[in-house]
């Protein structure tokens, strides 16, 4: 009997159903340049490339008037040839502010439901822009390396720059509130409210207790199945960004706070397919990386009223923090946090690294400071 398919594995074939779905939306030098990066990229990356192309290729058809009403189809290598710098540097400056028409369901269950067309205003910064220009980039330096278009016009369009904010985390004394809001219920106003977190305060403790332990992702969380927990190790297998597997270590007070959960975690009953999740849902499902990103704001935001921003991925950013100001070891700290470059660790925390700088020259007297002389007494 086949074993049933991890969380990874069921992700990574939606990804692949979705992926084909937007090639279908593409001209075929996409279908030709996905092809070529597969061998080397997940389906995740794959998917996030097509996507981007295919809002480059809607814009050029809606927004550009050489190009109005081009379909995948007319994209042949020499209509691509056309394409200049400013046409991409007309893209980035639409990526600030566009809107979208979506498709909501009505309430109605049956099959042939009317939907509503919904616009939403979408908006991008210097990171969305960077990574849409970086697949455009690859786009076309694998057409001119593959002799399709005469040259390579993105590599003419400037980067946008990106301004570093400063990392958000949560102090000492703000952890330790959202662990307490997330075990006793305080500060919960209605009673409906307190309901829920009777039946799901547990559970939100044991993740939050995860993500401020041991770093884990967001996607790694919810991926986490009960077998995957080892408590003679104090260890649990999580698949990483890129598909690799890796162990993760949790201290004595994370294994303490997964004992616990997993007690209650036992009677519940999950739907067929969602047997062997750590983590359910009230509909018993395998929790969403949404419903979690909102449990993490909604502890967050009692904690600490301030930081507004508060998710999943900041928490990992609290937990890097105390684990480099603990050893003071980058490397450690980004092979902890499962990074495959250290110099991504090295930006995120290079404001620490120069706090430490400046302490060791405030640390270092070179000679002590000279007390002024005492005038001598005057004789009476």
């Amino acid at each position: 009997m086949a074993n049933n398919p991890t969380y990874s594995e069921i992700n990574a074939r939606r990804q692949t159903e979705l992926l084909r779905e937007t090639l279908s939306e593409l001209p075929a030098a996409c279908y030709e340049f996905i092809r070529a990066i597969e061998p080397t990229t997940t389906a995740l990356t794959r998917l996030a490339y097509a996507r981007d192309l295919r809002l480059f290729f809607k814009f050029l058809g809606d927004e550009m008037k050489s190009f109005g009403g081009f379909t995948p189809d007319d994209w042949t290598y020499e209509q691509l040839s056309r394409l200049k710098p400013v046409d991409i540097d007309a893209f980035l400056d639409y990526l600030t502010l566009y809107y979208k028409e979506i498709n909501i369901s009505t309430a109605s269950p049956e099959p042939d439901a009317s939907q509503e067309v919904r616009e939403i205003e979408i908006t991008n910064a210097e990171l969305g822009k960077q990574r849409k220009l970086s697949a455009l980039r690859s786009f076309f330096k694998f057409l001119f390396k593959r002799g399709r278009v005469p040259s390579d016009v993105s590599a003419l369009v400037e980067m946008p720059k990106r301004h570093e904010k400063p990392i958000l985390r949560l102090e000492i004394d703000e952890v330790a509130r959202v662990l307490d809001l997330a075990e006793t219920g305080a500060a919960l106003g209605s009673e409906h409210q307190k309901k829920y977190h009777e039946r799901t305060g547990l559970r939100d403790l044991a993740m939050l207790t995860l993500f401020l332990g041991t770093g884990i992702r967001v996607s790694e969380c919810v991926g986490l199945d009960i077998s995957d927990l080892d408590f003679e190790i104090n260890g649990f297998l999580v698949t990483r960004k890129g598909g690799n597997q890796a162990i993760l270590y949790f201290p004595d007070e994370v294994a303490e706070v997964l004992k616990r959960y997993l007690a209650e975690r036992v009677k519940q009953t999950p739907l067929p397919g969602h047997e062997n999740a750590l983590f359910l849902s009230l509909q018993n499902r395998r929790i969403t990386t949404r419903a979690v990103e909102n449990m993490v704001k909604k502890y967050a935001l009692q904690a600490a009223p301030l930081k507004k921003r508060m998710s999943p991925h900041k928490l990992r950013s609290t937990f890097g923090t105390n684990l480099y100001r603990e050893t003071g070891d980058i490397y450690l700290v980004a092979d902890v946090l499962g990074h495959s470059d250290v110099n991504t660790t090295r930006k995120h925390y290079a404001a620490m690294s120069d706090e430490r700088r400046r302490l060791a020259a405030k640390s270092v007297v070179l000679r002590e400071e000279k007390k002024p002389e005492e005038a001598p007494e005057e004789e009476e």
